[in-house]
Parts: structure tokens; sequence; C-alpha cells
């Protein structure tokens, strides 16, 4: 009898080790994986240098090619733009995708394969530093806000016509067509302008530096230019130039 409990004792001491030896395997394999992991993780939001686009900017070369802005301009936008990323790609990263989608043209496909980055990540990029941008539009364009400043652009004007006939100006004035894709519906062939592709109609005054100081955008591109000028606030309120002065 004696020696029938100490057999059952082995036994269940016996499996209570192979027990605990395969939970021992198990740990050791899962550490074995996750570490695995960690080491052939995917880049995920890390800078790749071998992409040449990024290659170029971060090695000091002009990124107007790739930008369409300067160093100088593109540090200036960098300081506007809201720097607080808590997740993603960090502000320059996200500000040159973003700038490099403005100036290319291109899809979110070929942004996405220009910067190694996935398209819906270009996507969401994009939308996000647009929505920036616009919130801080009013920083950089605005009207001159003191005599002084306007006096510096009017004297501008002057040097670069080198003659006192231009000492009053306050700006120059264009318009140009933005091609758009034209809204479904009977309006749609309302955006096809004269040259025959469809757009919405962008009025801005700039300075002497070509600076924008007042935007007005949104008509169908069919819309002449002087209809533009007449529904907009700078004329309709006469909020600029002031008396004594003109716009080119």
């Amino acid at each position: 009898m004696v020696a029938l409990e100490a057999l059952l004792s082995f036994l269940i001491i016996s499996l209570l080790l192979e027990e605990l030896q395969e939970m021992y395997r198990r740990r050791r394999h899962f550490l074995l994986r996750l570490r695995s992991n960690e080491q052939t993780r995917p880049r995920y939001c890390r800078i790749n240098l071998s992409v040449p686009v990024l290659d170029r900017f971060f090695n000091k070369q002009d990124p107007r090619p790739d930008f369409r802005v300067s160093r100088e301009s593109l540090s200036v936008l960098l300081n506007l733009l809201n720097q607080d990323r808590r997740h993603g790609w960090g502000a320059t990263i996200e500000t040159l995708v973003f700038l490099f989608w403005l100036a290319s043209g291109a899809s979110y496909r070929v942004v996405s394969r220009a910067f190694g980055i996935p398209r819906s990540t270009v996507h969401r990029i994009v939308h996000r530093v647009t929505e920036e941008v616009v919130a801080i539009r009013h920083q950089v364009i605005h009207l001159p806000k003191t005599p002084e400043d306007l006096e510096v652009v009017s004297q501008g004007f002057a040097g670069l016509a080198r003659h006192r006939a231009f000492v009053k100006a306050a700006g120059a004035i264009d318009g140009c067509h933005i091609r758009i894709k034209p809204p479904s519906g009977p309006d749609g062939h309302c955006y096809r302008n004269r040259k025959l592709f469809p757009s919405i109609l962008l009025q801005a005054v700039c300075d002497h530096r070509g600076r924008f100081i007042d935007t007005y955008v949104g008509w169908p591109g069919s819309v002449h230019d002087s209809r533009v000028l007449r529904h907009s606030l700078l004329y309709r309120q006469s909020v600029y130039p002031p008396p004594g002065h003109f716009i080119l």
C-alpha cells in the first residue's frame, strides 16, 4: 500500500515537472518571437534617407525643384504651422509631403512612392496640413497695416518702375485659373473657361515683392475677371487701396 502511494506521488510530481517545462518552453518561444518582431518591425514613421526627394532635402540641396519654395520660406512656414505632433511623421516630413503634392500636382499614389509612405497616410497628411495652412493664412496674407507699411510698398513699386509716377501704387492685381474636377450636374459647364478646361478663378493682389496681400477665390472659370472684381470685398467695400493710391 505504501509502495502504491509512493508510485502515485512520483507520477504526479513527474506530470507537474513536465507541465512546468512545457510552460517554460512556451514562454521562451514567445519571448524569442517578440524579440524577432522588434528587430524586423517595418520603419513606420521613420525618415528613410534612401528616398531621393528626402536625400536631396536633408543634404542641404536647393529644395525649389521639388517643393517650389526656398529653404528660408520653408523655415518660415514650419514656424507658423502647428509643431505639436503626438503621433505621425513629424511637422517637417508632413509639410514636405504637402508641398511636394502641391508643387508636382501628382496623385496620392505618386507622392506615396516618392516618399515611401502609405497612400492613405499621404491623404491624411495633405488634408491635415491644408487645414492648418488655411487657419494661419491671415498671418501671412494681409493688407499693409500701417501708413509706414503702405509707404514701403509704394516706394517699392516706384523703385521697380524707376519712375515717380508709380510712387502711389499700392499693389498689382491679376487673376488666374485653378484647374479642378468640375462638379456633376447641369451647372458643371459653367466651370469651363475660355481655354476649355474646368477651373475656378483666383483674384490676387501682390505687393512690390510679389507677396500676396489679398486673395479672392471661388468663382467658376467662365466668369469674366471684371465681374469677379466687382463682387470682391476689395471693390464692394472699398477696403483697399486708400484714397490717393491705386492698384496696377
